[in-house]
């Protein structure tokens, strides 16, 4: 498509969203819908104007997923204030570990046994679609530092924590088909895929993080230096990450989110030291960032109490802004990509199976006996929410060398989830959500 057409195209939707932002948050739509709609109409569908092909895209596809996977991991990480021996932790745990297994397990068995799919083509199958999507579960997550609801909390830990968790069993597919090592008995998968690249993609998040950000802040604090650019710092938290990460074989996805975390859990830890009241360099830091004089802003970043969140507070309004922008291309080419899809692969049944059955069984059983409501539990349940990480996983997995004739049923099977989860979450999750507050408001 020529340039210009495209930078046209994009920039009037781009202003768009912005001048319509206030009243597309009161109606029944989400962003990624529009998006989608977008994307097919510039498609072969529509108007032609852009061709995305499975056949000569995945590689491009592959590190466009990754990369907003990436910065939507880090700032769910950074949206989680409490400290990591605060008992809300144990909710996204239960949900990545606990329901993330049983879905990955269900998601198989119906894979294997009633679409006929080879062992590890059903395993796979599981991986990809087990995992729901941190970057379209934007609107049912934590939207500020300092919000503890379960719902919202349980929802962004998920989402940070199981697209690390879900690589075990995309490793696991990938050597039944033949395609990675798993060693004789499946050895290696267990203590090289599962206990060590999850043990170290952690590790290295959080050593990284804790790190990084004393550094700043002692730079900041004693020195009044290595004040600004902390876009600079987002993003080379997370390349710094996500690249030592892999190169000691752990999983980055897990070691982005562990940074993101850890950059939070220091700026709580150094301001309760430097004796801030709670929230109280939060609103400090705000105001500073929302300030057009840099001079406050500044001399926020190097003040004794208010530094370290500052600091967090201008890398996590960085990152949501890239975040959006992130989710704008991802959402539009896989609208752009559905002209190509096989679509005679696709079982439809397999989409209201795992959306109404699977993942709410799945999260009933992780998360019984918790001290979640019935009422958050069926939330938690219908807002399983798959997207982009989905995609990345199903382009992984065409590179490293997936068989054409399989490619085609997992493509079918996986964006048939994905544009399915997008328009339905997309309608329900404004109503469901503003009637979840107003209960929360008038119990409160």
């Amino acid at each position: 498509m020529d340039f210009a057409i495209w930078s046209t195209l994009v920039g009037a939707l781009l202003i768009v969203m912005a001048l319509g932002s206030t009243v597309l948050a009161r109606l029944p739509l989400s962003t990624a819908m529009l998006y989608l709609a977008v994307g097919m109409a510039v498609s072969p569908m529509g108007f032609g104007l852009l061709s995305t092909d499975l056949g000569t895209d995945t590689v491009l596809l592959e590190h466009l997923t990754e990369v907003v996977v990436l910065v939507s991991l880090f700032t769910a990480g950074l949206k989680l204030s409490p400290g990591l021996t605060d008992r809300s932790w144990l909710l996204p745990m239960r949900l990545a570990l606990t329901s993330m297994v049983l879905t990955a397990g269900a998601i198989t068995a119906v894979g294997y046994y009633l679409l006929n799919l080879p062992i590890g083509a059903a395993v796979l199958l599981g991986g990809i679609l087990a995992p729901t999507d941190p970057v379209l579960a934007s609107d049912v997550q934590v939207h500020k530092p300092g919000d503890r609801d379960r719902l919202r909390f349980a929802l962004t830990g998920e989402g940070g924590l199981n697209d690390g968790t879900a690589f075990p069993f995309v490793m696991l597919g990938l050597g039944l088909l033949g395609l990675h090592d798993i060693g004789a008995g499946g050895w290696r998968w267990a203590v090289v895929d599962v206990a060590w690249a999850t043990a170290a993609g952690l590790g290295v998040g959080t050593v990284l993080g804790l790190a990084v950000g004393r550094l700043v802040l002692y730079l900041r604090r004693q020195h009044k230096e290595a004040v600004g650019l902390d876009d600079f710092l987002a993003l080379g938290l997370i390349g710094l990450s996500y690249g030592v990460a892999m190169l000691v074989h752990g999983y980055g996805f897990l070691a982005v989110f562990a940074a993101g975390v850890a950059l939070r859990h220091l700026e709580q830890s150094q301001s309760r030291s430097a004796g801030a009241a709670p929230n109280e360099s939060l609103q400090v830091a705000a105001r500073a960032a929302a300030d057009p004089d840099t001079s406050i802003a500044d001399a926020a970043a190097v003040h004794p109490r208010h530094a370290p969140a500052y600091m967090t507070q201008a890398v996590l309004g960085f990152n949501q802004q890239l975040e959006r922008i992130g989710e704008v291309a991802v959402v539009i080419t896989i609208g752009a990509l559905l002209w190509a899809v096989q679509w005679k692969h696709a079982v439809w049944w397999f989409v209201p199976l795992l959306l109404l059955v699977i993942r709410p069984a799945a999260v009933a059983l992780g998360l019984s006996g918790s001290q979640s409501s019935a009422n958050q539990r069926w939330l938690i349940g219908w807002f399983g929410i798959r997207g982009i990480g989905s995609l990345y996983y199903l382009m992984y997995a065409i590179n490293h060398g997936l068989a054409p004739a399989l490619v085609d049923v997992m493509t079918a099977l996986t964006l048939s989830v994905v544009v399915t989860s997008i328009v339905v979450h997309g309608i329900s999750v404004t109503p469901m959500m503003a009637a979840y507050e107003r209960r929360v408001g008038a119990r409160r």
